[in-house]
Formats: C-alpha cells, sequence, structure tokens
C-alpha cells in the first residue's frame, strides 16, 4: 500500500520543473507538474482516510480554517475533504490524457497508448469508488477504494515512469 509519506517521497524525485521546450503553450503543466500538483495532494488525503478518521479531526484554536492549507482541517474539512479529494482525482484523470502534454523529460505524453488509456480509467474508476466509500463516511470503503488507488498508480509508474533512465520515461 502507498502510504502518504510513500507518496511524498515520490513527489520529492528530481525533475525539471519548466515545461519542455516542445511543450505546448496551450498545456502548460508537464505530466510531473500536474501529478504533484493535481493527484500527489488529494491522493494523500484518501490513503490518509485510511488510518485516521476524518471525522475525529480537530481543528486548532486560534486557526482559521479558511487560511488551511491542509484540505483535511479546512472549512471544507474532515470526510467532506476525502470526499472532494476523490472528485478531485476522479476529474483529474482525464488531464492525463490532454494531447500536448508532457512528460518532465520532454517526451510526449502517450496518451494513445492502450495501457496509459487503461491507467487514466483505473484512476478515474478509483476516485469514484473513494468518492462512494468518503461519502458513505465509511473507513472500511475507504481502505478498500485506496488499494485500486494505489494499484492504477503503481501500474503507471512501473510501466512508463520508474525507469533507470529518466531520458526513457513516458516511452512506450
Amino acid at each position: 500500500m502507498l502510504t502518504a509519506f510513500g507518496l511524498a517521497l515520490v513527489a520529492q524525485a528530481p525533475a525539471t520543473n519548466a515545461p519542455a521546450a516542445n511543450a505546448d503553450s496551450s498545456v502548460p503543466a508537464n505530466l510531473n507538474q500536474l501529478m504533484r500538483g493535481a493527484f500527489y495532494p488529494p491522493a494523500n488525503v484518501v490513503f490518509f482516510a485510511q488510518a485516521d478518521n476524518p471525522a475525529e479531526i480537530k481543528f486548532v484554536p486560534g486557526h482559521d480554517p479558511n487560511m488551511s492549507t491542509d484540505p483535511l482541517t479546512s472549512t471544507f474539512g474532515g470526510w467532506q475533504a476525502v470526499e472532494n479529494a476523490a472528485l478531485t482525482l476522479a476529474e483529474s484523470a482525464s488531464l492525463l490524457s490532454v494531447p500536448g502534454r508532457v512528460c518532465s523529460n520532454g517526451t510526449a505524453v502517450p496518451v494513445t497508448h492502450p495501457d496509459w488509456v487503461k491507467f487514466v480509467k483505473d484512476v478515474r474508476d478509483a476516485g469514484l469508488k473513494a468518492y462512494a466509500a468518503a461519502k458513505a463516511k465509511d473507513q472500511d470503503k475507504i481502505i478498500e477504494a485506496a488499494d485500486p488507488l494505489n494499484a492504477s498508480c503503481t501500474g503507471c509508474h512501473r510501466r512508463f515512469r520508474d525507469r533507470r533512465a529518466p531520458a526513457t520515461r513516458c516511452a512506450p
């Protein structure tokens, strides 16, 4: 199971922050930036809910929830944060298939490759499953939903990201 700590380590991996020179200017984020901004944070919220009940999150006295950078302690915290995070994952899955996006190494994201298409669908489906579990406020269902989310991320990383030579990432 990929934990929030594991995701944080993956997010720390070195990569180019600026879009590649051949990047489509209508697609400003490279895949690594999209992952760090749109996928890791909500995935961490879903994974958090496996071990800690979002209903039991205590707000810090004197802390303005409107200014919280932690979705779980924000104005829309607790289970609602898990719902929102799961929906963000489901909705953001389509961003993984936007033509013109490149990986941090400048390689075009293989949006038509059958494995890529499957992993994108798996992320969307896992997000929807996590949303149903969060809506039910059922921690056991969140644990069940986290497994396919982790599997979709891990499968895609093994196929397209975790390569010894970063220059070959995203290559079909």
